[in-house]
């Protein structure tokens, strides 16, 4: 019950922040394409009009002439000039729709698109550790191209209702001031009913959002190739995920089940008691004794009035529908607002600009835990790194290595101590021509949809040093693999955007991530388990290739192998968090202690030898 009234909290809203927030999605629309919104205004505007004077003017005029028996003359030309108005209007949609705004929508998706695509860039990493904030950055990236259909259609629905409200509204008020009572009572139930009818879907969505993205991951398992072997190899696994599936379908089924009799009973009063019950019965009930009774109107005012009353009741929406849609919609933009608005914490103190030369590294007491962790996982580390230092870092899973990698980066900052850089606090630099200046191979790395270039470039291929492009990939081990593919460096990698694209193995795939160190012009180069994936001669070629590419480079990698930890200049083994060991290899192997015990179990049959 708990989480049901929190998820309740974050649906309430005040007026002000309902249009400030549809406001703002209007506002990154017009920025995108001011020509879009324009459109949709203008056209929003001249329907409305267009139809008011077709069925409420020219109907109305044509039963007043059948009534008091005009000029067959005086009529038709009327109808005349009233039919090309109306078919200018029709031209006008036609620009207007099928030029205009088809021509300027994907511009204002794309837009808007890019400006969340390139704040997601910009995220703090600890926002990935906090399940609620992720959960709301997937919802405000998955829902940009509803909102913006749904601020296109606030637009039409605000402008067509205020047009049609002012328009029959003034009608009305001219022909039976009476007949507008029962538009506002049916107007002042809409608005209630609906306010809470929208305000449950959006709890519905809501709730179900964590069992949802359950269900999709699942269903991605079944399309993406990354899971295909395994699934195959391991087909009961799949009794896990329709295990799974099932829970998670069932929670969406029956959070639906739990609003399902209110939402019918709303959905029941907004429907026939604020509409039906008052134009069907007693809104038709009045005029007939109006005019059969009273004789206080004429039959042709009657059937206009009648018929305009849906008219007027639509009119009327722009204060029922409209404001309980732009809540809805509110509720989902703030999301997209919050994300993009968001500040990264990891930001520069001074604005530094650091050199690309191999940097001298300084660890000072250096203390850091993850989010609201009280144990911390790196406690008061004291580590120096010379330039052109090769380092290794070695010890047990869990450890520290790739935090302490991750604190160099400066993805995350330290809780207590200090990070130098060439003797200046890594929080001084500016983050960006910081991290441009380090290497990585990452433990998880990625291979994006794109041609070898882009891959090792990590960056549009028009700029692509070809030379150095050959020697990294030459350096990695893969370029005889690469001058076997069809199109060379620009062969498609992955089948993501081409069906002729080529999935590499995992062994040539952190080739290439290796190559990617080996073609940036990095100062310090940080390598997470380089050779997870290689043979023993791969692994014995990368090494001295890794010592030649590097010589002038300041070098820190992690590796469980410790057969690639012997080239390093200094190796420090780390656990919970500390240090407890460093030295070269052979230093550590004469203390006799852990990573000399470490070093016996993977190569004691061959010391034996």
């Amino acid at each position: 019950m708990k989480k049901v009234s929190n998820e309740k909290e974050k649906t309430k809203q005040s007026v002000k922040e309902v249009f400030s927030n549809n406001f703002f999605l209007l506002k990154l629309m017009f920025k995108a394409s001011p020509a879009y919104l324009i459109f949709v205004a203008l056209d929003a505007i001249r329907n409305q009009v267009s139809i008011f004077f077709e069925h409420v003017v020219g109907i109305g005029y044509v039963l007043e002439a059948a009534e008091y028996g005009y000029p067959f003359r005086q009529v038709a030309t009327f109808i005349l000039i009233l039919a090309a108005c109306i078919t200018l209007g029709m031209v006008f949609t036609v620009v207007a729709w099928d030029y205009v705004v088809e021509k300027e929508r994907p511009k204002v998706r794309e837009k808007i698109k890019m400006m969340l695509y390139e704040r997601a860039k910009e995220l703090d990493l600890k926002c990935y550790d906090n399940p609620e904030f992720y959960n709301e950055q997937v919802l405000a990236i998955s829902e940009v191209d509803k909102q913006i259909d749904r601020g296109t259609q606030f637009i039409q629905n605000t402008l067509s209702g205020l047009t049609v409200f002012i328009s029959t509204g003034i009608y009305f008020f001219m022909k039976d001031k009476v007949s507008i009572i029962f538009a506002v009572v049916s107007f002042v139930l809409a608005f209630i009913f609906n306010q809470m009818y929208n305000k449950m879907n959006f709890l519905v969505r809501v709730e179900g959002n964590p069992f949802t993205r359950k269900r999709d991951y699942i269903k991605r398992i079944y399309y993406l190739n990354d899971y295909a072997k395994e699934i195959r190899l391991n087909p009961d696994v799949s009794k896990i995920l329709f295990k799974h599936f099932e829970e998670a379908n069932d929670e969406v089924y029956e959070i639906e089940k739990k609003y399902t009799k209110r939402k019918f009973v709303l959905g029941f009063l907004r429907r026939y008691v604020s509409n039906a019950m008052f134009s069907d019965v007693l809104y038709i009930s009045y005029l007939v004794f109006q005019a059969a009774v009273r004789k206080t109107l004429s039959f042709s005012t009657v059937a206009i009035l009648y018929n305009s009353f849906g008219s007027l009741k639509n009119g009327m929406r722009i204060f029922t529908d409209v404001y309980p849609f732009a809540s809805e919609t509110s509720l989902y933009v703030s999301k997209i607002r919050k994300f993009l608005e968001y500040e990264p914490e990891i930001v520069s103190e001074e604005g530094l600009i650091p050199t690309q030369d191999a940097k001298e590294i300084e660890l000072k007491d250096v203390s850091f835990a993850y989010g609201a962790q009280t144990k911390m996982l790196l406690q008061d580390l004291n580590i120096h790194i010379k330039p052109g230092e090769k380092i290794a870092l070695v010890g047990y899973n869990g450890a520290g290595k790739t935090t302490l990698v991750k604190l160099l980066m400066r993805l995350y900052d330290v809780n207590s101590g200090e990070i130098l850089a060439d003797g200046t606090n890594i929080r001084k630099y500016d983050v960006k021509k910081y991290r441009d200046t380090i290497g990585t191979v990452f433990q998880d790395f990625q291979i994006f949809g794109g041609n070898v270039k882009e891959n090792v470039m990590l960056d549009v291929d028009d700029a692509c040093d070809e030379a150095r492009m050959i020697q990294a990939l030459t350096d990695s081990g893969l370029m005889k693999r690469i001058e076997r593919m069809p199109q060379g460096l620009d062969t498609e990698l992955t089948t993501e955007f081409s069906q002729d694209g080529i999935n590499l193995s995992g062994g040539e795939s952190q080739k290439l991530a290796i190559a990617r160190v080996f073609y940036k012009d990095a100062g310090l180069m940080i390598l997470d388990e380089p050779s997870s994936a290689l043979d023993p001669i791969a692994e014995y070629q990368l090494n001295h290739a890794m010592l030649s590419a590097t010589k002038d480079k300041t070098v820190i990698f992690i590796s469980h192998r410790l057969s690639t930890t012997r080239i390093a200049d200094r190796i420090i083994m780390l656990e919970n968090g500390r240090i407890v060991e460093q030295g070269s290899h052979e230093e550590l192997l004469a203390m006799n202690g852990k990573y000399a015990q470490m070093w016996k179990v993977q190569a004691g049959a061959y010391i034996a030898v």
